[in-house]
């Protein structure tokens, strides 16, 4: 009888499987069926776009955020009113 031979899966192939599962989770986006939400979203409401900054200053993109596309255009579109304005910051001003 012959023993079956138990071949080591590649690091890469761990990450590739992993990150198939962590693709399935769903995100919604919080403006589309709550108007309370559009209305906070304004270049005046600085704590509010903070949630949708790095802690590098750098806007979250559209996969992670959730948002979709029209809604993550207007918050862009914000955050560099805010900046502009100087309300928000273009980087961190923490140097590593």
């Amino acid at each position: 009888m012959t023993k079956k031979i138990k071949l080591k899966i590649s690091h890469r192939l761990l990450k590739k499987r992993f990150r198939k599962q962590a693709s399935n989770v769903v995100k919604h986006c919080r403006f589309v069926n709550n108007p309370e939400m559009v209305a906070k979203l304004d270049y005046k409401n600085v704590d509010f776009l903070k949630g949708f900054l790095t802690e590098r200053g750098k806007i979250l993109p559209l996969r992670i955020s959730g948002n979709s596309a029209k809604y993550q255009r207007i918050v862009s579109t914000m955050i560099k009113r805010a900046r502009i304005m100087g309300l928000l910051p273009y980087t961190s001003s923490a140097r590593v």
